[in-house]
């Protein structure tokens, strides 16, 4: 059986954008395993290290459009932000952090359904992604769903206990949900 040059093209991008996940498996599990447990500034630096590993595509040429997006989005430019997102993903569809970025552009953007599609394929791809969730929740919030935004946040509860703003959005949550208590 002879396979077609665009169904080699993507097996190959997919074992190439996972090669570098394989490796990092045993360290991002201790890092997940200590997020449960670390105070807020241990906290921080594990997320940052979590963020480094799940930013390294294994391209120098897809790093550099994440990049590139991510400057973009810093600088507020959600339309070039989204741009280079996009072409991120047109070469790396199996990178979980390049639909994490477009799904931030579109919601600075304003376009609550474009980035909730790709929050969702950026769980797909990485369910333990607890910023795609924040995101989530903060976009459920906004659209007035407070169930499911409440639901959202105790899923990142689960994962990263202090994130930041978590604790407040939860509380704000299950006032409005569940009511005060006498």
């Amino acid at each position: 059986m002879k396979l077609k040059p665009a169904v080699l093209n993507c097996a190959v991008a997919a074992f190439l954008v996972a090669a570098p996940v394989l490796g990092e498996t045993d360290e991002l599990e201790a890092l997940f395993e200590g997020l449960k447990g670390a105070d807020p500034a241990s906290a921080v630096q594990i997320e940052g290290r979590i963020y480094e590993l799940w930013s390294q595509s294994g391209s120098p040429s897809m790093d550099m459009l994440l990049e590139r997006g991510r400057k973009a989005l810093e600088a507020g430019d959600t339309t070039l932000a989204i741009g280079h997102f996009s072409a991120l993903i047109d070469h790396a569809p199996f990178f979980a952090e390049g639909y994490n970025g477009r799904a931030t552009a579109y919601f600075q953007a304003g376009k609550y359904g474009l980035s909730l599609e790709d929050i969702r394929r950026t769980l797909e791809l990485n369910p333990r992604h607890f910023g795609a969730m924040s995101g989530l929740a903060l976009i459920l919030e906004e659209i007035g769903e407070p169930e499911a935004a409440l639901e959202a946040w105790r899923e990142v509860e689960r994962i990263y206990p202090a994130r930041e703003g978590l604790a407040e959005a939860k509380r704000r949550l299950e006032r409005q949900v569940e009511g005060e208590s006498l």
